[in-house]
C-alpha cells in the first residue's frame, strides 16, 4: 500500500490526482501532517508526501530502522515539478515509484542513487537473494575497477561492468559457502524440492528434513525456487505450511505425470498410496534437471516411523530471448517497454545501423553482437544460441520486430528450452499512415514487393486478391536498384479495380529527421521517385483526400449520407 500525505491546498490537489489513478495501492492520510507521517510509515511499504524534502527528512528521521524494511519514500514539490526518490530507492521501490510518480503528474524524477545514476544495476535489486560486501562491491563497479563475474550457476542477468579478474568478485552460486572478502553471492532460484509426505506429517519434520537436506548437501535455502509434489498432496497442511514458511510457491502434478518420470529409488508405497511409484524424486525431476539429493526420509518422531521424504534438483537456467520492435525511427515511438527490455540485456543481437539508434540507451557491460545487411537468419541463429548458454539477449528489429523482421527466424530456430518475449514496435505502415492521415481507417494489408525470399507469383496473387477484395494496400520494399519493375506491376493490378485517381500516399523514412511525404493518384505516382526507405499506401474505392489528408473511412454509410 502506497500512503498519501499533503499538507496544502496544491498538495492536495496533487495528491487526489494519484489517489485517483490508483485506488486499489494508495491510502489517503489526512490530519496533522506529523501524525500522517508516522501512521503511514506504520502502515505502508511507501509513501508519497506532498511536501518539502527537508519537512520530510525532520519527520521520517526518527523513525527510520533499516533499509531492507523502511517503506520506500517519495517526496513531490509544491509545484509538481519534482518526484524525489528520498528514502529506500532500492530496497523500498522509491526509485520506481518516483518515476511512475513522475510520469502521472509530469513531474521529473529525481533520482540519486549512484548506481542509477550511471546506469549500472544495483545488485541488490537483480530480484535474487544478495549476500556480503555489496556496497563495496558496488562501489568497485562504479569506480571501474576490476570485477570478476563467477557463475556457478548460469543464469540470465542485466548486464554487469565486469572483468576476467579483479580485486573484487560478483558470484552467482546455490552453493552454502559464506562470501569471502569484497565477495557479493548473488542466490538465483535454481534448486526445486520435490516433497512426499504421510497424511497428517507435522511441518516441524517436513521442514527439518527439507532443511537438512539442503544444508548436508552444502546447499543455500535461499535458491530454493519452489516445492512440488503430487496432486493428491497439493492440501496436505504439513506440506503446504512447509512452501508458506520458506516462502516459496508449492507446485503440483498429476499421478500420471509423475509415474512417467524416471527415478533412482521408486517405491511401491507411494504407487499404492497416490498412484505413481515416486513423489519426491519424480516431483523434483518432472521439468528436468540434475538430481542433486536422491530421495531422503525424514528423522521421524521417537518412536514412529518417518512421515516425510524429499528430493533436491538443479534446474537448468533458462536463457531469456527478447524481440525488440525499435519502431520507425525516432526515440519518442520507443516504446516503454522496449527501453526496459534494452537495459535488461546483458547481450544485444542486431543490425548495426540498429544498433547505433539505441547504443546510447544500452547498460554498461552490454556485450554487442552487430553485423551488417543480409544476415538476418545469421543474426537469429546468434541470438537464440546466447540465450540457450543462460544470457539475456535481446535481439532487435525495426518497426515491430514481428512484421518483416527478425522474430519469425528467431523463433523458428528457438525451442522451448528458452524464455522468449515478444515487445511490439510502431510500424512502418503506422507511422506513415499517421504521417498521411487516416489510410487505414478501413480493412487493410501490407504486402512486401521484394522476390528475395517470395517467389514473384505468389505476391502477384495476394496483390491482386487484395485489389478485388477492395482492401487498402501498403507496400514494403517497393522498389530497389534491382528491383525496379515490381511497383509498376502491383500498381497496374490495383488499377484494374480502382480509378485512377484513387489516393496513393508515399512516405520516406517516416519518423526520422529527413521524413519526407507526398499524396497522389494511382495514375500519377512515379514508380521511380520510390526507394527501399519509402512505403507505398493505396486507398481502396472509398480513400479520399480530405483538406491534403488521406481518408479511408470505418464504414461507407457516412460518406454516402453526407454526399
Amino acid at each position: 500500500m502506497i500512503g498519501l500525505i499533503s499538507a496544502t491546498a496544491a498538495g492536495a490537489r496533487a495528491r487526489e490526482r494519484v489517489a485517483a489513478a490508483w485506488p486499489d495501492r494508495t491510502r489517503v492520510y489526512d490530519g496533522p501532517v506529523g501524525d500522517a507521517v508516522r501512521r503511514a510509515f506504520a502502515e505502508c511499504e511507501q509513501l508519497v508526501c506532498f511536501l518539502a524534502t527537508g519537512a520530510v527528512v525532520r519527520l521520517v528521521a526518527p523513525l527510520l530502522a533499516d533499509k531492507a524494511s523502511d517503506p520506500g519514500i517519495v517526496c513531490v514539490d509544491e509545484g509538481g515539478r519534482f518526484a524525489v526518490s528520498l528514502v529506500g530507492g532500492h530496497g523500498g521501490g522509491a526509485n520506481e515509484l518516483a518515476g511512475a510518480v513522475g510520469e502521472l503528474l509530469g513531474a521529473q524524477p529525481v533520482v540519486t542513487t549512484a548506481t542509477d545514476a550511471v546506469g549500472v544495476p544495483g545488485l541488490d535489486t537483480l530480484g535474487f537473494p544478495v549476500e556480503g560486501d555489496v556496497a563495496a562491491v558496488s562501489r568497485a563497479l562504479l569506480d571501474g575497477e576490476p570485477v570478476a563475474l563467477e557463475a556457478e550457476v548460469p543464469w540470465p542477468l542485466p548486464p554487469l561492468p565486469v572483468a576476467p579478474a579483479g580485486q573484487y568478485t560478483i558470484r552467482v552460486s546455490d552453493r552454502l559457502a559464506e562470501p569471502t572478502a569484497h565477495e557479493v553471492v548473488l542466490r538465483p532460484p535454481s534448486l526445486v524440492v520435490g516433497v512426499g509426505a504421510s497424511k497428517g506429517a507435522p511441518v516441524d519434520e517436513v521442514l527439518a528434513n527439507i532443511e537438512d537436506a539442503l544444508r548436508d548437501a552444502g546447499l543455500s535455502a535461499k535458491s530454493l525456487a519452489e516445492l512440488a509434489t503430487v496432486d493428491a498432496k497439493a492440501d496436505e497442511p504439513g506440506i503446504v505450511e512447509a512452501a508458506a514458511r520458506l516462502g516459496v510457491p508449492l507446485v503440483t502434478y498429476s499421478a500420471e505425470e509423475l509415474a512417467a518420470v524416471a527415478v533412482p529409488n521408486p517405491s511401491d508405497a507411494p504407487l499404492a498410496a497416490v498412484g505413481t511409484p515416486s513423489v519426491a524424486e519424480a516431483a523434483a525431476l518432472v521439468r528436468g534437471g540434475e538430481l542433486l539429493v536422491p530421495k531422503r526420509k525424514s528423522a521421524g518422531r521417537a518412536g514412529q516411523p518417518a512421515m516425510a521424504t524429499c528430493a533436491v534438483v538443479r534446474r537448468p537456467s533458462r536463457g531469456r530471448l527478447a524481440v525488440v520492435g525499435l519502431g520507425p525511427g525516432a526515440r519518442d515511438l520507443l516504446t516503454p517497454r522496449a527501453k526496459d527490455e534494452l537495459r535488461r540485456a546483458s547481450v544485444l543481437v542486431g543490425l548495426d545501423q540498429y544498433v547505433d539508434q539505441i547504443r546510447d540507451l544500452l547498460r554498461p557491460g552490454t556485450r554487442i553482437l552487430q553485423s551488417g545487411l543480409g544476415a538476418e537468419e545469421e543474426r537469429a541463429r546468434t541470438a537464440v544460441a546466447e540465450a540457450r548458454l543462460g544470457h539475456a539477449v535481446a535481439l532487435i528489429g525495426s518497426g515491430d520486430a514481428g512484421v518483416y523482421a527478425m522474430a519469425s527466424p528467431a523463433l523458428a530456430e528457438a525451442s522451448d528450452d528458452i524464455d522468449v518475449v515478444g515487445v511490439p514496435g510502431v510500424t512502418a505502415a503506422l507511422a506513415a499512415g499517421a504521417i498521411l492521415g487516416a489510410p487505414l481507417g478501413h480493412d487493410h494489408v501490407s504486402i512486401s514487393l521484394s522476390d528475395l525470399h517470395t517467389p514473384w507469383e505468389i505476391i502477384e496473387r495476394r496483390v491482386r486478391a487484395a485489389a478485388e477484395a477492395d482492401i487498402v494496400v501498403t507496400f514494403y520494399n517497393p522498389r530497389s536498384r534491382g528491383r525496379d519493375w515490381q511497383l509498376p506491376k502491383a500498381l497496374a493490378i490495383l488499377g484494374e479495380h480502382r480509378e485512377p485517381a484513387t489516393p496513393v500516399g508515399v512516405v520516406r523514412n517516416a519518423s526520422r529527421p529527413d521524413e519526407s511525404s507526398r499524396l497522389t493518384t494511382l495514375a500519377e505516382l512515379d514508380a521511380a521517385t520510390v526507394d527501399m526507405m519509402t512505403v507505398v499506401t493505396v486507398g481502396n474505392t472509398a480513400t479520399r483526400e480530405i483538406a491534403g489528408r488521406m481518408v479511408t473511412p470505418r464504414g461507407y454509410r457516412w460518406q454516402e449520407e453526407a454526399r
